[in-house]
Order: C-alpha cells, then structure tokens, then sequence
C-alpha cells in the first residue's frame, strides 16, 4: 500500500489517513507484512511514535508524535479522556428482538422500533475468554462501563449511518456498542450477521443486475474520521479529519437514492 495519506504535519506531531486493512503496527506471526508504524519510521526516523490505537480493518485518522515532549503531551490526553474523537458506521438496524437479551436494555427503542435520534451506550467489556481476540459485555465488580456517544445522521430503512463519539477507548467498543441494540455494523465479522449485506438488488425494485452480486460494501464499516486534540506547543484545539474513503461512497448514494426512510 505504501506510506498513507498525509492529513497534517508541523514540527511536533504528524498524521495519517490510515486506509482500511493496514495494520498499524508489526504482526507477531508475520513480521514481513507492510506496517504503518514501520512506513513512518522509515520516513520520519524511529523517534516518532503512536499516541492512539486504531484496529486493522479501521480506516481514518492516525495520530503520531515527533518529540518525546509531544508524546507525553498526546498521550496524556489520551489517557485523561480529554481527546474528542468522531468515527462513522453504517450499520443494519435488526427488529428489536435482535439485540442482545440485556436487562435493562441499553437504549429505548422508539415506537416504530427504530432508535432514538441521539443515544448513549455505557456497558462494560472484557475479554471473552472463549473467542481469542474478542470483546464481550460483562457484569461483574471491578469492571467499569465503556461508555460511546451515538448520533444517527441519516436513516435509510433498515440500515443508518452514525456518528459515534467513544468516551472511553476500549478494543473494539464501538462494535460491541452497536451490536448490544440491535445495530450491527455491516461487515462485522465479529459481532455482526454474516448474512447481513448491503445488496443493490435489496434497495432497488425490478433489479435486473449479475447473479453473482457483490455486496455494494464488503470491508468493516467503520472510519475514524475526526480527531480533535490540543496542539503540544500551542495548547490550542487542533481538529484533523480524515474524509470518507470512496468504499462508503457508492453504497451511500445507492441508499440516499433508493432506500425509504423510516418514519418517525
């Protein structure tokens, strides 16, 4: 793939429009495959360093420091909670009885069984012990909520795009967030429906397309799309963005323009 996209660069710290599918850092089992730290540091030397995790099949904003000061700077604000980060999903909205049996349930369903129009999940997560690599909710002391800020932006029947603000930065939060009421994101492999896809034949009557029909978004998605930290030097906001890759692009026109939306 090579070194990704360039969104901003100054003395103290420079980021990436990471593209989906890259890893971020080396893999353990094939320390060969093309990584993005590993672009960086040939690029900018080995001083410079993450502040932030960002997940493989993720794309969006990547976030890097080029000074020890500005490393503790980033990452502090990280830790403190105080970093504003916005991604966007596409997901399927499942009929309520699709969520996850929680009791109380995490969000209200509106009376068309639709979900509400602004929302907050806040459920704890840990590790599920018999899927490696996998996040479940639990309820035991000890464990604190997770907690993810929701806004749908545009309804497309069964299907939505949202803005999700995670508070918290737990693996795979916003994921597990999504699936827990009954709003998967498409192409979770995870802790969505494999048989869930977004198909042009499904929005369009009188499809007359290919039979073996592809799916009008394959990857996870998910994007990372804004960042919002304050500057190491100048201790003012600084907000990068990371626009929307072109996978979300035709699957969003072919929604705006033959999906009904869902009535409130």
């Amino acid at each position: 793939m090579g070194l990704p996209a360039i969104i901003f660069d100054d003395e103290t710290m420079v980021a990436f429009d990471k593209p989906c599918d890259m890893r971020v850092v080396a893999d353990g089992q094939d320390p060969t495959r093309e990584n993005l730290m590993g672009l960086v540091h040939e690029k900018f030397g080995a001083h410079v360093a993450g502040v932030h995790r960002l997940e493989t099949d993720t794309s969006g904003v990547f976030l890097c420091a080029k000074t020890k000061p500005a490393l503790d700077f980033l990452s502090g604000q990280f830790q403190a909670k105080t970093v504003d980060k916005r991604s966007l999903v596409l997901v399927a909205l499942l009929p309520e009885e699709g969520a996850m049996k929680l009791s109380p349930p995490p969000v209200e369903r509106t009376a068309d069984g639709g979900l509400p129009d602004s929302f907050t999940v806040a459920l704890a997560l840990d590790e599920d012990q018999h899927q490696q690599g996998r996040m479940r909710v639990v309820r035991k002391p000890g464990v604190k909520p997770s907690v993810t800020e929701f806004r749908v932006l545009e309804r497309f029947g069964s299907f939505a795009l949202i803005e999700c603000r995670p508070v918290t930065s737990t693996l795979h939060q916003i994921r597990v967030h999504l699936a827990a009421v009954g709003a998967p994101v498409l192409n979770d492999p995870f802790y969505g429906d494999p048989e869930l896809q977004l198909l042009l034949s499904g929005l369009k009557r009188h499809y007359k397309g290919r039979d073996d029909e592809k799916p009008l978004i394959s990857r996870l998605a998910l994007h990372a799309g804004e960042l919002t930290v304050k500057h190491p030097t100048t201790r003012e906001p600084v907000t990068i963005r990371a626009v929307l890759p072109k996978e979300f692009e035709v699957p969003l026109k072919y929604l705006r323009k033959f999906s009904v939306p869902r009535r409130r």
